[in-house]
């Protein structure tokens, strides 16, 4: 969950027919509901091929190996957004898509549909929430979004260590945790993006790329926050 390059997170008074602020969003939000889109249709059709599911959970290699790529995809996308095109930040974010949808394709055969479908409607609901908040609240999120960051580096050492545990009880405090820190994540980035939107006018491709990277960052938090939603909800009514 690393932080924008560009941004100097100040609050922009905005207004909401600010054409080039909402152009900004248009671009960020669209990008993201399509990677959300990959993901489903990828995890789906992985879920109900034998052969893909041998591939995927077969072994631990290939997962580790996507996670790896995905790491090294996420942190490449942002730490090189000044040096690479907005087509080629694009196909990243994507192949990230691609391959978030393989490792998540367990979720359609351990949840129901209607579990599945009920986590996104709260998930949309709850991350729709925390990105208005962090569009148009006048509090600069800053202080709150550095704790934020550490405190998700945290909760995800703790959930590396919970492997090889393997305790309940930590395993709840991981989701929980992750829930709320992505909460308040999902209003800081939104507000960072906020900030971007007008310090990239006039600057059609960098706000292109900026478009990408926010896409990419606010679609791990929506994955985030619906994977802790999904146990949650999901809990007592597995298949």
């Amino acid at each position: 969950m690393s932080q924008f390059p560009y941004a100097r997170n100040k609050v922009i008074d905005y207004g909401t027919d600010d054409k080039v602020t909402f152009n900004f969003f248009n671009a960020v939000y669209s990008w993201m509901a399509v990677g959300l889109a990959l993901t489903a249709v990828v995890a789906y059709a992985t879920a109900h091929s034998p052969a893909m599911i041998k591939l995927v959970y077969g072994g631990p290699m290939f997962a580790v190996v996507c996670a790896l790529g995905m790491m090294g995809i996420a942190m490449g996308v942002q730490s090189a957004a000044l040096r690479i095109s907005a087509a080629a930040g694009t196909a990243l974010f994507l192949v990230y898509a691609g391959l978030m949808g393989m490792l998540l394709s367990y979720v359609f055969i351990i949840y129901q549909m209607p579990i599945i479908a009920g986590a996104f409607l709260i998930t949309a609901g709850v991350f729709g929430g925390m990105s208005i908040y962090g569009f148009v609240t006048k509090r600069d999120l800053t202080s709150m979004g550095s704790m934020l960051v550490m405190a998700f580096w945290g909760i995800f050492l703790a959930s590396i260590v919970n492997l090889f545990i393997a305790n309940n009880f930590l395993s709840w405090v991981v989701t929980y945790g992750v829930l709320f820190v992505v909460m308040g994540l999902t209003a800081y980035h939104t507000q960072n993006l906020k900030a971007i939107a007008d310090q990239t006018r006039g600057q059609p491709k960098l706000a292109a790329r900026y478009a990408i990277i926010g896409s990419l960052i606010l679609y791990i938090s929506f994955i985030n926050l619906f994977m802790s939603i999904l146990r949650i909800f999901g809990n007592a009514n597995r298949r």
